[in-house]
């Protein structure tokens, strides 16, 4: 009998299944190193981990890059992969240190500074908004040269976390000191790796839908799975809510989309991965990119998207990429299933949860494939711009884009937190 493939899974909340069953599928054993809001009994529950192994990538990554390689060389384990951003340079490092598949070090640190994707883009001749980047929070005055309104956000953020519309320069000020608030209270920047100069990237704001794309590379060979509608997010705090896959374009908009996001592959240096890209669609038409993360989207739910809209198993194939391995979906023809819908249920005026009311009745429905909740009653939720995490997200199949465009408005309706009242 053949030896299954070990891979070490690092960050990867354990709550979200789509990563562990992927493995499953694919016959791969996981090692989980788990993420600083995760316990060990937590992480070692799904079918398929074998290990467990606490480390602190957070606040001393050398001494668990250290015990890494030692436990790599008493056991050896066949790959590494990211399962959220902020310990996507470790991951990097820790591959280049063990002679494993994965992304440089200097292709890492280019996706975790969406000042340096920026400046790539415009060299490469891609579409870029016009920006500036700020180094100090006195130096806001240095965006007044954009066209208003503009988008402040962290250089290296995540999840819409400190990201604003701000329509004059009295919200320009405000917004600025507000980010960088944020970025250290969040410590963003500080440990994780990335450029160590703190700084907010200000932006011309971009009028029309986002997009969200997912893609596998495998020796440089990009190919992109799915390509999903976020809708209209026009601020100020652009809380993500609802996806649709397939995307309902034209075909040669969704050409131009895939053109974009290969090209920033290139621009960035990223030859093996599997990479989640959100791209705003300029007047329904022109697709601009608005940064790229080296993971699965969504805490892997972008996985159940792009594979009942395209056939692929993303996360599955994602594993087998950081393997070194061939996907499979590079000689197989994928069948797609129909079409896929998420609803994140939003945080809105935030406080302690009492209850998400109507998520019973919405595991219940047949359409329904997943229903992931990870904040319960007792739960503090911090509201936009900060960010505490979405307290659920649920995952559906429909027949038609309007089927699933319709689903999408009655959880709106029917589904919402409801907080403790205040003293």
């Amino acid at each position: 009998m053949s030896q299954r493939p070990k891979l070490v899974l690092a960050g990867q909340l354990s709550t979200y299944p789509w990563v562990f069953e992927a493995a499953e599928r694919a016959g791969i054993d996981l090692v989980i190193i788990p993420r600083g809001d995760d316990t060990e009994e937590s992480a070692g529950r799904p079918g398929a981990v074998v290990d467990v192994l606490p480390l602190d990538l957070d606040d001393h990554p050398d001494d668990a890059l250290a015990e890494l390689v030692e436990r790599h060389r008493r056991e050896p384990f066949d790959g590494i992969m990211a399962g959220n951003e902020r310990v996507v340079p470790f991951v990097a490092r820790a591959a280049r240190e063990l002679g494993l598949t994965g992304l440089t070090e200097e292709a890492a640190a280019v996706v975790r500074d969406k000042r340096r994707m920026r400046q790539l883009l415009l060299e490469s001749g891609l579409n870029v908004p016009g920006f500036v980047v700020i180094k100090e929070p006195g130096g806001w005055t240095e965006a007044l040269a954009l066209r208003f309104p503009l988008v402040v956000k962290p250089s290296n953020g995540h999840s819409s976390l400190a990201v604003i519309r701000v329509d004059d320069e009295a919200g320009l000020r405000q917004a600025v000191a507000r980010t960088w608030q944020l970025i250290e209270s969040h410590h963003l920047g500080a440990t994780d790796g990335s450029d160590p100069e703190t700084g907010v990237l200000v932006e011309e704001y971009l009028d029309g839908p986002e997009l969200s794309a997912e893609s596998l590379v495998h020796h440089g060979q990009v190919k992109v799975v799915a390509i999903s509608w976020k809708g209209e997010l026009a601020g100020p705090y652009f809380e993500e809510t609802t996806l649709r896959a397939p995307a309902q374009l034209p075909a040669e908009i969704l050409a131009a989309i895939e053109a974009e996001v290969i090209g920033a592959h290139h621009a960035f240096g990223v030859t093996e991965g599997t990479m989640h890209t959100e791209l705003r669609l300029v007047g329904g038409v022109r697709p601009v990119l608005l940064e790229m993360a080296a993971r699965l989207g969504g805490g892997g739910n972008m996985h159940h998207l792009a594979h009942v809209s395209s056939g692929i198993d993303l996360a599955a194939e994602a594993l087998r990429v950081h393997l070194g391995r061939e996907p499979l979906c590079w000689t197989k023809e994928p069948v797609p299933a129909g079409h896929a819908a998420a609803y994140l249920v939003p945080i809105g005026a935030g406080g302690r949860v009492k209850r998400i009311r109507g998520l019973d009745e919405t595991r219940a429905h047949p359409q329904v494939d997943y229903v992931v909740q990870t904040a319960g009653p007792g739960a503090e939720l911090l509201p936009y711009p900060d960010w505490s995490g979405n307290p659920a997200v649920v995952l559906s199949h429909h027949a038609s884009d309007a089927e699933a465009h319709a689903f999408l408005e009655h959880l709106a309706r029917t589904l919402q937190v409801e907080y403790e009242e205040r003293d």
